[in-house]
C-alpha cells in the first residue's frame, strides 16, 4: 500500500504506556482463546469476565516505542485518514453526515466505555465512545501466528473496526444489541456472524475506494483476503481446538469473510451489504 509521506488523521489518541497489564485466567492458552474469539469486533469486557480477567496496576514508567512500532503508528494514522475521506464522501452521497471515530493506541491494557480490556483481546471498537482500540503489538500476532503478513492485511484490520463504527452510525448496532437478551446463545451467534460479515463488507467498500485513489499496490488485495481467511471462525477453532463447532461461530467462516470483503471491494457502496437479509448464510 502506498502510504508513506501521506496525510495522517488528527483523530489519534496515544495512550501507550498509560495502562496496566491485564492477566486472563488459563495461561497462554486462555490468552490465545480470548484473542481468537474477540478479534475484530468482540466484546472484550464480557470475554474477560468469563475468563476471570483482572486488571493490573498502572505503570508510571515512560513508554519507549521501537522504531518499528512508531512506523506502525504512522501507518494506522494514514489508513485512518483514508477511511475518514472515503466514508465522509460515501455518507454525503447518501445524504448523511459521517462522524469520525477516534483511534486509541494503547499498550498492555486500556479503559474504554465498554470496560477494561487487555492486548490479548485484539483490536476492537467500542460503540459507547465512538473509539477504535489497537495495541500495535497485535500486528506481530497477525503476521506470525495468523500467517497474514503485509501492510494491507493490517489495513484490513483497521478498516474492519471502522466498519463497526459505520454500523453504529447507521443504527445497525442499536438494533442488534438488544437481541442478546432475547435470543438463545446459538441464535444470537448467528446474528453476530451477520454483523461481523457486514463489517467485512464495509472494509471492502473502503478498499474499493482506496484502489480508486491509487493507493493499492500489486498484492494488496491478496493480503487482505489472506487476513480475512486467517481470522475465520473455522480456521481459528481448528488451530486452537483441533476441531470446529459451527454453532459457536461469531464472526463467520474463512470463506464467508473473504467473500463478503470481496463483495464490498467490487461494489464500493452501502447498498449491497445487507448481510442480515442474505439467504446464503
Amino acid at each position: 500500500m502506498k502510504w508513506k509521506g501521506r496525510a495522517r488523521s488528527r483523530n489519534v489518541e496515544d495512550r501507550r504506556g498509560k495502562g496496566g497489564a491485564v492477566v486472563a485466567g488459563g495461561g497462554i492458552g486462555g490468552i490465545l482463546i480470548v484473542l481468537l474469539v474477540a478479534f475484530l469486533g468482540g466484546d472484550p469486557g464480557a470475554i474477560l469476565d468469563q475468563m476471570g480477567g483482572s486488571a493490573g496496576t498502572s505503570s508510571n514508567q515512560p513508554y519507549e516505542a521501537t522504531a518499528e512500532e512508531e512506523q506502525l503508528a504512522e501507518f494506522v494514522s494514514v489508513v485512518l485518514a483514508d477511511t475518514e475521506q472515503v466514508w465522509t464522501e460515501v455518507f454525503e452521497e447518501e445524504g448523511m453526515e459521517y462522524v469520525e471515530p477516534t483511534l486509541v493506541l494503547y499498550s498492555g491494557s486500556v479503559e474504554s466505555a465498554c470496560g477494561m480490556a487487555g492486548a490479548s483481546v485484539g483490536p476492537f471498537y467500542c460503540p459507547g465512545d465512538y473509539k477504535l482500540y489497537i495495541d500495535l503489538s497485535f500486528y506481530d500476532e497477525l503476521q506470525n501466528q495468523f500467517q497474514a503478513p503485509g501492510d494491507f492485511a493490517m489495513a484490513y484490520v483497521l478498516a474492519h473496526e471502522v466498519g463497526h463504527h459505520v454500523q453504529n452510525l447507521l443504527g445497525v448496532m442499536e438494533e442488534v444489541q438488544p437481541l442478546r437478551s432475547q435470543l438463545s446463545e446459538e441464535e444470537y451467534n448467528k446474528v453476530q456472524v451477520r454483523l461481523e460479515l457486514q463489517a467485512d463488507y464495509l472494509s471492502g467498500v473502503w478498499a474499493h475506494h482506496a484502489q480508486g485513489m491509487g493507493y493499492l499496490e500489486e498484492g494488496d488485495l491478496e493480503e487482505a483476503l489472506t487476513a480475512a481467511s486467517a481470522v475465520g471462525d473455522d480456521t481459528i477453532q481448528q488451530r486452537s481446538r483441533g476441531y470446529v463447532v459451527p454453532e459457536s461461530f461469531t464472526h463467520g467462516s474463512s470463506e464467508q469473510r473473504k467473500s463478503w470483503f470481496y463483495k464490498g471491494f467490487e461494489a464500493g457502496n452501502l447498498k449491497e451489504g445487507d448481510t442480515f437479509n442474505a439467504t446464503d448464510l
